[in-house]
């Protein structure tokens, strides 16, 4: 469930800075119930930012994935064996 939140979060973030790199008018950001017009650079650096930490989260979710699928099929065999000795 986190992945897919770091993977929707992740699109969300692609696809700002896509619209950014399109527009020629000014940018706004929504701080809490405001929108607030910013430097269109300073949300770009911003977005690149979020964008960078979410990727490490995303390798670091995968590792540990990785690393439990492994877990899990050396556990799986273990039991396997053990049964197949009884």
């Amino acid at each position: 469930m986190q992945k897919q939140a770091f993977q929707m979060e992740l699109s969300e973030t692609s696809s700002a800075l896509e619209e950014i790199e399109k527009s020629k008018e000014d940018v706004f950001k929504v701080i809490g119930q405001l929108m607030i017009k910013v430097s269109k650079d300073k949300v770009k650096e911003e977005l690149e930012n979020k964008k960078k930490l979410l990727e490490t989260r995303m390798d670091a979710l995968d590792k540990q994935e990785e690393s439990l699928t492994e877990q899990v099929g050396k556990l799986r065999e273990e039991v396997m064996g053990s049964m197949k000795k009884k």
